[in-house]
């Protein structure tokens, strides 16, 4: 389920356990980092893609918040997934967007 914003906007997140949620924030913004404008922090992180906006907060879990265009969303959401998975190396996630 996705929230709409502004007609064609929309929010997605997932809330992420993982056994090191800042190594695998600091991996992907670093990873994107190279192309992408990133904002990173010890305990947040921001990078802004071609089809929105990814925003990461680390406490004991790792949040994830994607803003996009609802046609986009989909896209945002697989790609995300994707690097978090890679990210992660050994360790299993599972990531369910609402």
């Amino acid at each position: 389920m996705k929230t709409e914003l502004d007609g064609n906007k929309s929010l997605s997140s997932a809330t992420i356990l993982t056994q090191s949620p800042q190594r695998i924030m600091n991996r992907l913004c670093k990873h994107w980092a190279h192309k992408l404008p990133v904002t990173l922090s010890p305990d947040q992180g921001e990078i802004e893609l071609p089809m929105g906006i990814c925003r990461l907060h680390c406490t004991d879990l790792l949040t994830v918040e994607l803003s996009s265009d609802t046609e986009q969303m989909a896209r945002l959401q697989e790609v995300v997934s994707d690097h978090l998975l890679r990210m992660a190396g050994k360790e299993t996630l599972i990531i369910e967007w609402t």
